[in-house]
């Protein structure tokens, strides 16, 4: 693969285009060849002015928080899709989402952005990877052709949609006005989906040994849910209701009384000296506790409803989600449920088996499919694999198909981190794609961390210098080489390689997995050390998450950090989720002598137009929701009164517009000294978050964003076992460094920490490391190596070990 390091200037000139007699070109059109950024000052970008080369592969580096996604996704992204959205007519613009311009001086030169970033696909239970790329709808054409036996056109393997029956009169409208009208008696209108989960693969059930203690009896405290206590009004009410014998074990009720106190549909009943309506213990939960949103349940009520909910496959259909009719059409002895259940590779194997004439172009696109998921590393995934499970990495890649094979040229590309989750094998993969990209006559914007991925841009932007207030700016422009020669903090960490330890810890103890094999797993037996900095590591699909999250998540003492999302309204923000806001609104009430209730946004301080939203929330029917900044505060979220009191010289709103660092400072002056508050904001600043302002909507935090923040709750803890997913995800190369120290402070400190991880700098510094592989999906699977990282690199059998010496020199 051969890479270009032209600068932007030699990428603009008119004149190096040669015309059909050998001279030069001068035309006009060939001297647009730059995207010119002139006064940029979206989020904290200060007056920004950049010109990018188009047709060329541009990379975005610096620290997190210093600008980068607010320059190209905030302003150069946002730009195109608002100008692309005002061509449409004003009826299809009523049913987009409206785009306001973004905070910027003069674009020149954008053309149309296809952002590819890693926003995880939806959670839809019916989106699985063969349905967010069109390969279900190309397999269901497939089959409806060729399948044996015939079972009818392509709805007939669809999982969405149902057999329905039909009767009454048909009517047809033909030419000249006529009307043909036919009585119908139950016509059939095919589908394939499987009717007992209506296309969902599983079903739901209740562990009734989570919810009822049959040894015992209602007065016993039989009924184990939440809130059900022995002599609570609840429990009472099953007693008095006449049904059951409350001093009776649940396990020797006759046949009737078990189906009356579990399931008897609700009925009139006189208990507890008045009327009410008695409901079987079963359907009663389901309708208050079951049918709920989890995350709008009480924490207690929440882990219950976890263990008692049990999903499994559906017995029809064997969580194929198809009927029986879909699944007996077969194209070279394979139905379509098993042809979406194979690994993508082993699906590819089996188009090319296809034989026959009349479907070869659509055999041919298959194909083209299949291979577009093996080179980009994807081959292990499956077509029937919910889209929901996938990682913002996959995810993102997963898009990127869709984008291979296009026609379309000229059109700039943005990408956001493309090497997350990828192993140093895969990442020259992804390079590659990207190259490929921008040898079409695309423009690629990429912003990255890793130095593999930097190397190979054809231009460099590096903002900074620091996150923040303290960032946005440009540092440096020019090719990879002036980077690493650059006075940035980039620059002077492009060359950084962790070192092999020279010793490491030893082990106090082991958690023990023996015979897992989930998904891809082959009854593994394997030790993971505790009381050592362990790293679980090999390439995308390999396993690392099904050993780790399936076998030691869950257990005793196991805190498992990882990059889901924090559930929270759109007042969330990180001074709400760790509780320093408590200590602040008493700190801001002492001062003042008022109520700490003032302080809050949620309570009596409140604006009362927006109601301490900041922001006011306009529903327009089926329009996209409006938001503006609330007139009245201002967007500040109190009321004017409240922001007269002080602390420190700063108001409430003041405060929460700080970073963690300034806040940190500012809570250990002596004016304003509040230490509880100051604990946390060490610890936000220890795990690299020390640019996020404290009112910042949790919301807009990326998924590295919200592990730190997690992490940083539980910094404070004595002993455990940490289980992190990949925490360099979002990081800066020098902020990888303070990374690997702040691992250390957790081990030195007594716990253990298990790392999924990728970058070779945390596999250096590990104590211990475990290699999954030797491939993807069912070429994986396997413990390859388990030792120390100089075994693992003096070994240098696995991928890994080869990608290890390589990055330490040795």
């Amino acid at each position: 693969m051969s890479t270009s390091t032209e600068t932007a200037g030699s990428a603009v000139t008119g004149t190096d285009r040669v015309g059909g007699d050998g001279t030069p070109s001068s035309h006009p059109a060939d001297r647009h060849d730059l995207i010119r950024v002139t006064g940029a000052r979206e989020n904290n970008l200060k007056d920004v002015d950049v010109e990018i080369p188009k047709r060329r592969l541009t990379v975005f580096t610096g620290v997190s928080g210093s600008g980068k996604s607010s320059l190209v996704f905030g302003t150069i992204a946002a730009e195109s899709r608002r100008l692309i959205d005002e061509t449409y007519s004003t009826f299809v613009q009523g049913f987009m989402p409206s785009l306001p311009r973004p905070d910027v001086d003069h674009l020149e030169g954008i053309t149309t952005a296809i952002l590819v970033d890693q926003e995880r696909l939806g959670a839809n239970v019916r989106s699985t990877v063969g349905t967010v790329t069109d390969a279900n709808a190309m397999l269901r054409h497939l089959f409806s052709r060729i399948g044996e036996p015939y079972v009818g056109p392509p709805p007939a393997f669809s999982f969405n949609v149902p057999t329905s029956k039909a009767s009454g009169v048909m009517s047809t409208e033909k030419a000249g006005g006529k009307v043909d009208k036919a009585v119908v008696r139950e016509q059939v209108y095919l589908g394939g989906m499987c009717p007992e989960c209506e296309g969902r693969g599983s079903v739901s059930d209740l562990d009734l040994s989570v919810i009822v203690d049959e040894s015992r009896s209602l007065n016993d405290g039989a009924i184990l849910v939440p809130g059900y206590t022995a002599d609570g009004w609840m429990v009472k009410g099953f007693a008095e209701s006449g049904f059951v014998d409350p001093d009776k074990a649940i396990k020797d009720y006759s046949d009737q009384e078990r189906a009356d106190f579990l399931y008897k549909e609700k009925t009139k009943i006189k208990a507890l000296g008045m009327n009410m309506t008695y409901q079987g213990l079963v359907p009663k939960i389901r309708e208050s506790m079951f049918s709920k949103d989890p995350e709008s349940l009480q924490p207690h009520i929440r882990r219950f409803v976890e263990a008692a909910a049990v999903f499994g496959a559906c017995p029809a259909c064997e969580g194929t989600r198809l009927n029986e009719s879909a699944r007996s059409a077969k194209v070279q002895g394979k139905n379509i449920a098993e042809v979406c259940a194979m690994q993508i590779t082993d699906a590819a194997a089996w188009a090319r088996s296809v034989d026959d004439a009349g479907v070869a172009p659509l055999i041919k696109s298959l194909l083209h499919l299949f291979d577009s998921f093996t080179d980009i590393g994807l081959g292990y995934l499956s077509l029937d694999r919910p889209a929901g499970t996938l990682s913002g990495g996959e995810a993102q890649r997963t898009k990127m198909i869709r984008h291979l094979g296009s026609a379309l040229t000229d059109v700039t590309y943005v990408f956001d981190e493309p090497t997350i989750g990828l192993h140093p094998h895969d990442i020259r993969r992804m390079n590659n794609l990207l190259v490929s990209l921008r040898d079409k006559g695309n423009t690629v914007l990429v912003v990255e961390h890793k130095p593999e991925a930097i190397a190979i841009a054809d231009h460099v932007v590096d903002l900074g210098p620091g996150a923040g207030t303290d960032g946005g700016t440009i540092c440096y422009e020019g090719t990879v080489e002036g980077l690493a020669a650059a006075d940035t903090l980039t620059g002077k960490h492009l060359g950084y390689r962790a070192r092999l330890k020279e010793s490491v810890r030893e082990a106090d103890g082991a958690l023990e997995i023996r015979g897992a094999d989930q998904n891809n797993l082959r009854h593994v037996d394997v030790d993971v050390p505790t009381g050592v900095l362990a790293v679980i590591t090999g390439v995308a699909g390999s396993g690392k998450s099904s050993l780790v999250h399936a076998n030691l998540a869950g257990r005793d003492g196991v805190v498992v950090v990882d990059q889901g999302a924090i559930k929270g309204s759109r007042r969330s923000n990180p001074a709400t989720y760790t509780g320093m806001l408590d200590a602040i609104r008493k700190a801001f009430a002492k001062a003042n002598g008022v109520k700490p209730a003032l302080f809050s946004a949620n309570s009596e301080g409140a604006c009362p137009t927006c109601k301490g939203n900041g922001m006011i929330y306009t529903e327009l029917g089926f329009m996209e929701t409006v938001a503006t900044p609330c007139e009245d505060c201002g967007g500040k979220r109190f009321q004017s009164a409240v922001l007269e009191h002080r602390l420190g010289g700063l108001n409430i709103a003041e405060v929460l517009d700080l970073s963690v660092s300034r806040a940190h400072e500012f809570f250990g002056e002596a004016e304003s000294k509040v230490p509880p508050a100051r604990k946390i904001l060490g610890h936000l600043r220890d795990v690299g978050l020390g640019y996020l302002k404290l009112g910042q909507p949790l919301n807009t935090l990326s998924g590295g964003e919200r592990q730190r923040l997690k992490l940083a709750m539980h910094m404070g803890e004595k002993g455990g076992v940490y289980l992190l997913d990949e925490p360099t995800t979002g990081l800066h190369l020098a902020d990888v460094e303070n990374l690997l120290g702040l691992l250390d402070d957790l081990v030195d400190g007594g716990k253990s920490v298990i790392v999924i991880e990728h970058h070779q700098a945390v596999m250096a510094h590990a104590d211990w490391i475990i290699d999954l592989g030797p491939g993807a999906g069912h070429d994986g699977g396997q413990v390859v190596f388990a030792g120390t990282p100089a075994d693992l690199v003096a070994d240098a059998s696995t991928l890994t070990g080869q990608h290890l010496a390589e990055y330490v020199g040795e």
